[in-house]
């Protein structure tokens, strides 16, 4: 992933529209060069459109809230309208959710009670950071089941997104008590691609969640990295949260 494709994602993603001659002045490159990333790259296929005025648009806002994720989540919302639903009538939300974004619902593998599962987790979590950060956090954003692959060059998957202020959490859930190294690889896999879809006023964190384990939180390498990710119990989502957003200091 070339960081021009990026700067050109980002540039258009903060527009209402550009058009590619504006692209290249704001970025300082020439315009044949702005066209060939435009017209090829795979981002642009992925995250962005143009339009009949040959305006470029990002298929996401990158501010708050951030319209256009709706179209790739099978349940967006604020967390404080996350939380006044019950569980029926969010699962009954999430399910259509998956049906408009082409999410598979066979429940062969026990999908349901995995998402049962995981919003019991967040709901945990969410009694944590009420008790210790106040009502802040309901005004945060809470995506689940993200699936971006419009155009099938580029795929962008997560389980659950928190979205504050200025960092994008990007939750892997697994039903398990020890993490695998594949598991932890597909964790971090999506994070720089999450990074162009909010652009550079987050930072985006993934965490793998180890719903059937207590009392766990450490960082593992990523494959053969010098980089580490946050692997936790559900019990310990908030002490990853505290790490990044400092609510103990």
């Amino acid at each position: 992933m070339r960081q021009t494709d990026r700067a050109v994602c980002s540039v258009i993603c903060r527009h209402e529209g550009i058009k590619a001659k504006d692209i290249a002045r704001e970025l300082n490159m020439e315009r044949a060069e702005v066209n060939a990333i435009l017209y090829s790259s795979p981002l642009m296929k992925e995250l962005c459109w143009q339009d009949r005025e040959y305006c470029w648009h990002g298929i996401m806002k990158q501010t708050r809230p951030h319209i256009g994720l709706q179209e790739f989540a099978a349940y967006y919302d604020s967390v404080g309208n996350f939380l006044l639903l019950s569980e029926a009538e969010w699962l009954e939300k999430l399910a259509e959710g998956c049906v408009n974004i082409g999410r598979s619902l066979s429940d062969t593998r026990g999908l349901f009670h995995s998402f049962r599962d995981c919003r019991e987790q967040l709901l945990g979590l969410m009694d944590d950071l009420r008790s210790m950060a106040g009502e802040r956090c309901l005004d945060w954003e809470i995506a689940f089941e993200l699936r971006l692959k419009r155009s099938r060059h580029v795929r962008i998957y997560a389980d659950v997104l928190i979205i504050t202020e200025d960092k994008v959490f990007s939750l892997e859930f697994k039903m398990k008590k020890q993490a695998e190294p594949e598991e932890i690889l597909q964790a971090a896999k999506y994070a720089p691609y999450l990074e162009i879809l909010f652009g550079p006023a987050y930072e985006v964190i993934p965490v793998l969640v180890l719903t059937a384990a207590r009392e766990r939180y450490g960082f593992e390498r990523i494959g053969d990295a010098d980089a580490l990710l946050p692997v936790c119990s559900g019990d310990m989502l908030f002490n990853v949260l505290d790490e990044y957003l400092g609510f103990l200091n």
